[in-house]
Parts: structure tokens; sequence; C-alpha cells
């Protein structure tokens, strides 16, 4: 695939709310095509495939992998079948999209990048943050010094449940809680402007069932840096992000892994305000995601400089740092 406006065919392994948003934007894609979805069960993706009019459904996993017509497939299942699912894909010879977090744990993560290597297919967590154009801005100048040497990130991502106890989020065996769900936004957000820390201490509130209701964590690293991050399933927060350097700090108001603006504060000016382009589609569009996997599939690349696996790697540590110290271990992980 070599062409730069060839259309790419994908294919989309499970039906819930996220892989509903993922594939409405797909269809709107002029050089996007949604050519079969798959799920545990054949009503559940005949379903799927008749509200987006995709031509074919498949009652199982496997048979979407072996799709030869299928050039990506985008793996929307919780985080406790990513491993599963995403390996057969690559096995079976697809380019993979993957959502966050890429797996349970680094161990698992580890298995698919090199699964991915030794089967030369392309492989990308599906952290869309890292695609938004207005983040790509913010990390431009943070990389460009704008605000000197950064000293403290601050980020937060909460929701209010109730959740009940047989909800996904609450489900160990689906890798339930806080953390995996939430928690790597401000974790992602940390490591983007500042690489993979040195130094962990969390805390955390546990479920009844083991999983973590809310979690904060500081983060340090040798430069002297410091991230403070937390996250919810039980309380809703801003979910703001900030990043102070020596020479000034960027506030990212509400829902900052798809910003509608953020500003920019420099000692001894005024505040300067960098709003989303219009241009750019809808704050909300996971397009730009989609946009980027299928730039790099037609060039031939194996992997996204935006979203780079060595980078998926370092957060996939960073947050089992964090379970050990709060101790959230999952059903199916093993020493």
């Amino acid at each position: 695939m070599t062409g730069e406006h060839e259309r790419v065919r994908w294919g989309i392994l499970a039906t819930g709310g996220i892989a509903a948003a993922f594939t409405a934007d797909l269809v709107d894609m002029p050089d996007a095509e949604v050519v079969a979805v798959a799920s545990r069960t054949d009503a559940s993706a005949k379903a799927f495939a008749e509200r987006f009019g995709i031509p074919r459904a498949y009652g199982d996993w496997a048979s979407l992998a072996a799709d030869e017509d299928v050039d990506v497939v985008y793996v929307a299942t919780p985080h406790s079948a990513h491993r599963q699912a995403a390996g057969m894909c690559l096995e079976a010879g697809r380019h993979v999209l993957c959502e966050k977090a890429l797996t349970l744990n680094a161990r698992e993560a580890e298995e698919l990048v090199a699964l991915a290597r030794r089967h030369d297919r392309f492989l990308m967590e599906a952290m869309w943050m890292y695609c938004n154009p207005l983040i790509r801005r913010l990390k431009g100048l943070v990389d460009d010094g704008v605000i000197g040497e950064v000293r403290t990130v601050q980020a937060d991502f909460g929701i209010n449940g109730p959740f009940p106890p047989s909800h996904r989020l609450r489900d160990p065996a689906q890798g339930g809680g806080a953390l995996l769900d939430l928690g790597v936004y401000p974790v992602s957000f940390a490591h983007l402007l500042l690489g993979e820390p040195s130094g962990v201490t969390a805390r955390a509130v546990l479920s009844d069932e083991g999983v973590d209701l809310q979690t904060g964590a500081v983060l340090t690293w040798e430069s002297g840096a410091l991230a403070s991050v937390h996250c919810s399933i039980n309380g809703s927060t801003p979910v703001m992000a900030s990043v102070t350097g020596s020479q000034g700090r960027i506030e990212v108001p509400g829902g900052f892994f798809f910003p509608e603006r953020f500003v920019l504060h420099r000692d001894g000016r005024d505040a300067e305000e960098f709003p989303a382009d219009p241009a750019h589609g809808p704050r909300n569009s996971l397009k730009h995601e989609a946009a980027e996997v299928m730039r790099a599939v037609r060039a031939g690349e194996k992997e996204s400089p935006l979203v780079p696996l060595d980078g998926s790697l370092a957060v996939m540590r960073t947050l089992d740092a964090v379970r050990e110290q709060i101790g959230v271990r999952y059903p199916d992980e093993t020493d």
C-alpha cells in the first residue's frame, strides 16, 4: 500500500461505545472503508454492521483476523482482551490499532510489540490525545523551550458513577478500575512532556472487588521535574492539565486530552490563548488518530512517530508501578 490517498480498509473488533464512536468517524472519511466487524456473537456483530452499513459481520474474532480484505483492525475490547485480540490479528497479517491502555500490563505489551515486529506489521496504541493538533502544538511549544525547563505537570480525569459491581469498570477480570481506563490519560500526558519517570509514588481507594475507585500518584524525574496525576470513577473532576516551567506555564482547561484551547502564561508577558482550529473538525473527533494510522500504513511504516511503541511500553511500565503500590492485581496476571 503506497498510494498517498489509497483507501484503507478497516475491520472493527468489538461493538461497544468507543467502537461505535470510532466507526462513526471512519465512515465519514473518504479514504477509509469499514469492510468488516466482529463480536463474540453474531447478533451483536450484525446489529453493528446494519447500523453503520458494514458489509461483513462475524460472530468470532478469528474470522475477522483472517479476512484478507482487511488492512487494519481496530481493537476496542476491554483491556483484559487486548493481548489476545490484537495478537491474533497481528499473527494473521493485519495491522492493528489497539485501544488504550495497550494491554493489562507491560509484559503483555512487550509481547504485542514483539509480535508486530516479528510479523512486520503496524501497531499503534489508540492514544488519540497524542494525535490531537492542539496537543501537538502544546508539545511543540514545550519542546522549543517557550516555558523554559519543565518543573511540574498536573493532570486529572475523574467521572462519577455510581457503577454497579457488575460494570466493566468494577470488574477485575476486565481490567477494571480508574487507572487503566482514565488514569492512562494523565500518565500519558506527563510522559508526552517529560518521558518515563524515574520514581513513582501512589495511593488509592479500592473497591470491594479489588479495583481502584480513585488513584493519586506523584511521578518524579532525575531532572527534578515532578508530575501529580489523579483518576477516579467515583467523583467527577475538572479534567484539567497544566505544565509549569522555569519561565512560564501552560494551562489546559476541561477535557485536556481533546482541548478546545490552552493558555500560555510567560513571565512578564500577557497571557496568550491558543484555540483549536475549526478546520480540524470537532474537538472530540477521532479522525486525527485514524488519519495517522492510514498515513503510516500507506507509507509502509510499522509504528507512528506520534505514538511510538517504546512510549506505549514506558507508559505501561509506569501503570504497572502504580498498581504495584496500590495493590491492584488482575486475575490472569502471574508472577
